[in-house]
C-alpha cells in the first residue's frame, strides 16, 4: 500500500507499531526522534531504520515516503507537519492537529496550494464499532436520532501510578504532555470524529471547560473536565463530556423517536452496539429492558488486541490515507475533517466557563462509510 516515516518515537509510537503489523503491505522506511536513546531503543525493539534528521526520515534509497505519520509533544505537531508538508510529504498527524486554530487552518491551506493530504487522529471512527452503530442509524433501527449523551471519563487519573506506565519498548506516558494539553484535546475526537460521520458539521458549541484538580504540574496544566452541547447542522443535539475526575465512563447512546443505540468502549473496535426499542404497553411507555445487538456481518478490518488502555486499530486512519493516496480517491479523514475536528475541539477546550454559544467558521464533508459496513450487511438484531 505505501511507505511510511515515524516521526516521534514515544508512548503512541509502539501503539502504531503493533497496529501496522497487520498491514504487510504498509512499510516503516525510517523513524526519527530528537532524543537518541529513545530513537535507539524503539528502532532496535521494532527494527525499523533510524533516520539521522527530520529530513532524512523523509526519504529512502527507493524514493520518497508516502505518508509522515506525526507522533511527535503535541506541542511539536505544528511545526513537524509544516515542515513535512514544505517538503511536499503528506501528514498523519497524532491529535491535535494543531493547538490553536489559527495553526490548523495554516496546515490547511498549506496541504491545499501543495496537492496533499493533512489529517489527524484518532481513527477508531473507521472501526467496526462505529460503522455498525452508524450503520444502525442509517437503517432506522432507533427512529429518527435526536439527542446524543457521549461520556469519556477517564476516572481519577491524577491519582493513578502514572509514572510507572511503560510502552511496549519502554516508553513513559507523557504525563506532563497530557496534563498541559488536557483531556478534551486529547480525547474529545474519539466520539466526535464518530458524531461528525454519522450527523454532519458543528453549527454551534455551547460548553464549560474547569480544571478542578489544580496544581497537576509545576508549569501548569489545561482543563481536567468539560462539558459541551453540540448542536449539529442536521438538527441532532449531542452532549459530550471529558474528563479525567470522574469514574471511568466511555458509553455513547443516542436517542431517536423509536429507541435507544448503546456503545459502552469507544476505546474498542469491537465493542458491542446494541438497541433498546420503545414500547406502549398498558398505557404505559416502557424503553425494552432487553437491549438487542446489532451484527455486522462479514469481513472488516484488522482487529488488534488490548494494548495498555485500549483495543483500537491505529493504523485505520494511516491505511486509509495511503489507500486515497494509491487510488487518487478522496480520503475519508480528509483536510477538512480534521480542521474542523480541531475548531470544534479547541472551541470546548477554550470555552472557560463564560463563553457562551460559540458559531463555528469550518464545516466537514459527508463521509462514505467503509465499503465493508454499507447498506445490507447487518443481519437483525439478536440478544
Amino acid at each position: 500500500m505505501g511507505k511510511v516515516a515515524i516521526v516521534g518515537t514515544g508512548y503512541a509510537a509502539d501503539l502504531y507499531m503493533r497496529s501496522l503489523r497487520a498491514y504487510p503491505d504498509i512499510t516503516v522506511a525510517k523513524a526519527y526522534d530528537t532524543n537518541e536513546a529513545r530513537l535507539g531503543a524503539f528502532s532496535s525493539y521494532w527494527n525499523v531504520p533510524a533516520a539521522t534528521s527530520l529530513d532524512d526520515a523523509l526519504n529512502d534509497r527507493a524514493g520518497s515516503v508516502d505518508l509522515v505519520l506525526n507522533l511527535t509533544n503535541p506541542h511539536s505537531h505544528f511545526a513537524v507537519s509544516k515542515h513535512c508538508l514544505e517538503a511536499g510529504r503528506s501528514v498523519y498527524s497524532e491529535k491535535p492537529l494543531a493547538t490553536t486554530l489559527d495553526q490548523a487552518l495554516d496546515l490547511h491551506a498549506l496541504a491545499k496550494a501543495k496537492a496533499l493530504l493533512i489529517t489527524s487522529a484518532p481513527c477508531s471512527v473507521l472501526g467496526k464499532a462505529a460503522q455498525t452503530a452508524w450503520l444502525a442509524l442509517r437503517n432506522g433501527e432507533i427512529g429518527k436520532p435526536l439527542l446524543v449523551y457521549a461520556e469519556l471519563d477517564d476516572d481519577f487519573v491524577p491519582l493513578a501510578p502514572y509514572e510507572r506506565w511503560k510502552s511496549e519498548s519502554g516508553a513513559p506516558w507523557p504525563y506532563r504532555d497530557e496534563f498541559k494539553v488536557g483531556c478534551t484535546l486529547e480525547h474529545a475526537g474519539y466520539y466526535l470524529t464518530w458524531l461528525m460521520a454519522m450527523f454532519g458539521s458543528v453549527r454551534t458549541v455551547v460548553s464549560c471547560a474547569v480544571e478542578v484538580v489544580p496544581c497537576k504540574t509545576p508549569d501548569g496544566s489545561a482543563p481536567d473536565f468539560s462539558n459541551a452541547t453540540l448542536v449539529f447542522e442536521s438538527g441532532v443535539v449531542a452532549r459530550l463530556t471529558c474528563s479525567i475526575v470522574a469514574p471511568h465512563d466511555h458509553s455513547l447512546r443516542v436517542f431517536g423517536d423509536r429507541g435507544v443505540l448503546e456503545v459502552a468502549e469507544c476505546w474498542n473496535n469491537v465493542a458491542p452496539v446494541r438497541v433498546r426499542r420503545r414500547h406502549v404497553i398498558r398505557g404505559r411507555l416502557i424503553n425494552s429492558p432487553i437491549a438487542r445487538r446489532v451484527i455486522l456481518r462479514g469481513p472488516t478490518h484488522p482487529i488488534v488486541g488490548h494494548r495498555h488502555a485500549a483495543s483500537m486499530n491505529f493504523a485505520l486512519g494511516p491505511a486509509e490515507v495511503l489507500s486515497a493516496i494509491k487510488t487518487g480517491r478522496p480520503s475519508r479523514l480528509d483536510a477538512d475533517f480534521a480542521l474542523h475536528l480541531t475548531e470544534v475541539t479547541l472551541a470546548i477546550q477554550n470555552s472557560g466557563t463564560s463563553t457562551g454559544a460559540q458559531n463555528m467558521i469550518t464545516t466537514c464533508p459527508a463521509m462514505d462509510p467503509m465499503p465493508w459496513a454499507k447498506c445490507g450487511k447487518v443481519a437483525g438484531a439478536v440478544p
